[in-house]
């Protein structure tokens, strides 16, 4: 009972936030709340014994990621009064979408259940006791799912190298003050540390 009262509660803290990542207006918000979506479905994994994604969710992309989105978002100067003349004109579109990925999640839980014979309503079963969640999924990875995994990272590589793009042009527009690396390389000490010989004062 107190297992699905947390999961209740963790899965309403996870909507709610995840619906604030798409209408809060100020991005670093929605950044924020993002977290927020992901520390409670790290809480959910931890609730079906899935510690290992847990802990990799909060690290890899609370941690790392997330850090990165914030960057991007305070370098790429967004102008807020843009994104929020063009949110009502696409807020169908948003919830068409919205409405087709549910329909294919419960899709897909609808299909796998009748085809495994496994029954949803009944819940997981419990792990053996050596069993491990971190092994079993560390060979599924490397055997099973080895080509979608290195495509990820493919991705994720793509993303970085974009995100670096998109910074060097922020170093091209007016009034924007950037640091000349070379420059601060070839300077000389003559050029920055000046000795000033100055009398000695006299006492009365």
């Amino acid at each position: 009972m107190l297992v699905q009262l947390l999961f209740y509660a963790f899965a309403a803290v996870m909507l709610a936030a995840a619906t604030a990542v798409i209408l809060v207006r100020n991005p670093v918000y929605s950044a924020l709340s993002l977290v927020v979506t992901f520390f409670s479905a790290a809480s959910i994994w931890l609730l079906i014994q899935a510690e290992f994604l847990a802990i990799v969710l909060v690290l890899v992309y609370v941690g790392a990621v997330m850090v990165l989105f914030l960057f991007v978002v305070m370098m790429l100067d967004v102008d807020l009064e843009e994104l929020r003349s063009g949110f009502a004109g696409h807020a169908w579109l948003g919830g068409l979408v919205a409405l087709l990925l549910a329909a294919e999640i419960v899709g897909v839980i609808w299909v796998k259940g009748l085809g495994s014979g496994i029954d949803l309503r009944s819940g997981l079963a419990a792990a053996a006791p050596g069993a491990s969640n971190t092994r079993e999924l560390g060979v599924s990875l490397f055997t099973h799912y080895l080509y979608p995994f290195e495509l990820a990272a493919m991705l994720l590589l793509v993303a970085i190298v974009v995100a670096i793009v998109l910074t060097m042009r922020v170093r091209h527009r007016e009034g924007v003050k950037v640091q000349d690396v070379a420059a601060q390389v070839a300077v000389r000490r003559e050029e920055r540390v000046r000795v000033l010989q100055m009398p000695p004062e006299k006492r009365s």
